[in-house]
């Protein structure tokens, strides 16, 4: 008879024996994580990227740089292409298969980051024809703009800074062949405003460090004379010889369009959903504006004009607007309002990380309203900035009105709502307290995952009542310019779309004011892939909510779900579907 205790003894052995041999097999056909191989490689490459692009790194709030300026020559450009090629074939000898799945999302952005920079390098090669990447303004501002340090030690960096533009301007000298006119002409308007910021707003600065007065002196004055001989070159040398096509054509397109976007959806479906889109809110438009036309035009009027409804409709919302003098006040009350509202609905978790309302720089301002300008992943100041500009000194009084009839008293509520609460400001501050293993999706963000959280935020206000119909009719007004942008963005640089065309897309199915139409024209020009993130981002924000639907029924406790949605980051938005397990 055998004892229990050995019987017991013996099942343990063999128990111990297959579970070994369970381990054995199990080790014979997974392969061990990469992990490891992973997080040292990204942590690597983004080291040597804060080193190599000073400028990025103060951005991103790393200023162990903020004396430098990046290298612009053509042999920094063939060397920053082949260290990118370098990583690549280090990436490809890690399985996204054998990563955990917050790895697995970083190794499909740094790869694509990867491809992108060495295909913007090789084929793009925006050094050779685009004078405003030469432009040192933000590079100089930065260090102005933030206090991540005491004013005496930014301004040293800045010093280091102007004592560089020179070679900045050698490269460029060196490097542009034939660029488009428009394209030089921004440059030259820009260069202008980095001579104010540096010859008059700079003294702002030093009223406050005087002892820096001095010490920055000589390099202030080179600089400003660099500055200046750089202006001449381009008004009188490049811009006579700027007759480069500004349209990058349908290949290049194509592929920019890919690697800015990383989304499922081609280049055909964008356009067709844009068209299909744009069809809607001309229905949607009317809706709205009906009960506000006949209420307006107190029963009397025909109202089957549905154009001339939504246009009469925003043409009287336009006569409530800011003045330069009241547009800062006018911000502030509305961010409050918004702010108020967000949290009494439950909409999202504000953050409790400094918000501050400045008055636009100058060399800033005439492109829009407002900005948000969030701290980088790595700024240990986490103040963000909401910048409002009153409308350049030098414009006409024509001009300032049709401004402000755009960007009305409600449209400058939308404003508020995309560039602050619950838009740009609120989704990054959620973005910076992100944990990841490495810093990949932080560093490199999606831009139509921000973008399109912003034009969701104004419609989630709208969908929740806030502002009643006056306020949904300029967030559907936004939401039509969104969609036009990624028609134009397209049809511009894939296409043959003539400025005619543009603008009288953007003035009679846009309901645009001709000053922003025209900008609009501009804008499309200097840039490319980057108007069509605003629709493709709220598209699939949309389309993620509609899955989370389908699959967990409707969305009861908006504060949870919107806060479950951010907690990933900023990364493209078929990662965060994915990590949703949708």
């Amino acid at each position: 008879m055998i004892g229990l205790g050995t019987y017991n003894g013996r099942m343990r052995l063999r128990a111990s024996g297959l579970l070994a041999a369970i381990l054995a097999v199990s080790c014979s056909t997974v392969p061990p994580s990469q992990d490891a191989d992973f997080v040292a490689l990204a942590d690597g490459y983004i080291e040597e990227l804060l080193d190599r692009y000073p400028e990025f790194a103060t951005a991103l709030g790393d200023h162990r740089y903020d004396g430098r300026l990046n290298d612009y020559t053509a042999d920094g450009v063939a060397a920053a292409i082949a260290w990118n090629k370098r990583y690549l074939e280090s990436l490809e000898t890690i399985d996204p298969s054998r990563l955990s799945p917050a790895n697995a999302v970083d190794f499909e952005i740094l790869n694509n980051e990867l491809r992108y920079s060495i295909w913007s390098g090789e084929q793009l090669r925006e050094h050779t024809w685009n004078p405003m990447r030469y432009g040192v303004g933000d590079a100089l501002y930065a260090l102005l703009a933030r206090e991540f340090a005491p004013l005496e030690d930014r301004l040293a960096s800045l010093k280091q800074r102007l004592e560089g533009v020179s070679a900045v301007f050698d490269a460029a000298r060196a490097n542009l062949e034939n660029p488009p006119r428009i394209h030089t002409e921004t440059a030259i308007r820009q260069n202008a405003g980095v001579i104010s910021l540096i010859r008059d707003e700079l003294d702002t600065f030093l009223d406050e460090a005087p002892r820096m007065e001095e010490e920055l002196a000589s390099a202030r004055e080179s600089a400003i004379e660099e500055l200046e001989a750089y202006g001449r070159w381009l008004q009188e040398d490049l811009l006579p010889r700027s007759s480069g096509d500004f349209r990058i054509g349908e290949e290049k397109y194509r592929t920019k369009l890919a690697f800015t976007l990383h989304s499922d959806l081609s280049m055909e479906e964008i356009l067709a959903r844009a068209q299909r889109r744009l069809a809607e809110l001309q229905d949607e438009l009317y809706e709205t504006a009906l009960p506000l036309y006949r209420e307006r035009a107190a029963g009397t009027a025909d109202d089957t004009d549905r154009t001339a409804v939504v246009r009469a409709v925003l043409d009287s919302l336009a006569d409530s607007h800011p003045t330069d003098t009241s547009i800062v006040d006018d911000a502030r009350r509305s961010l409050e309002e918004v702010t108020a509202f967000t949290q009494d609905n439950g909409l999202v978790t504000v953050p409790d990380e400094p918000l501050r309302i400045i008055v636009m720089p100058e060399f800033r301002r005439g492109v829009s309203t407002a900005y948000c300008d969030s701290p980088g992943p790595l700024e240990k100041n986490g103040e963000t900035f909401y910048a409002i500009s009153p409308t350049p000194e030098d414009w006409t009084p024509e001009r300032k009105l049709s401004f402000y009839r755009e960007y009305n008293d409600y449209m400058l509520q939308d404003l508020t709502v995309h560039e602050a609460i619950p838009g740009h400001y609120l989704q990054i501050a959620h973005s910076n307290r992100m944990k990841a293993p490495t810093m990949v999706r932080s560093i490199f963000y999606s831009g139509s995952f921000v973008e399109g959280w912003a034009v969701y935020a104004e419609q989630v206000m709208a969908e929740h009542g806030y502002g009643g119909a006056r306020f949904k009719m300029q967030q559907l007004k936004m939401l039509t310019r969104a969609v036009i942008n990624a028609i134009l963005d397209q049809k511009i640089h894939a296409g043959l779309m003539t400025e005619e065309k543009a603008m009288e897309m953007m003035l009679q199915e846009g309901f645009q004011e001709d000053g922003e139409a025209a900008g609009k024209w501009i804008r499309a020009q200097l840039t490319s892939a980057q108007l069509s993130t605003y629709f493709v981002g709220i598209a699939e924000h949309n389309d993620i909510r509609r899955a989370w639907v389908e699959q967990n029924g409707p969305i009861e406790d908006w504060k949870a779900y919107h806060d479950t949605v951010l907690s990933y980051g900023s990364p493209p938005a078929k990662f965060v579907r994915g990590l949703l397990g949708l």
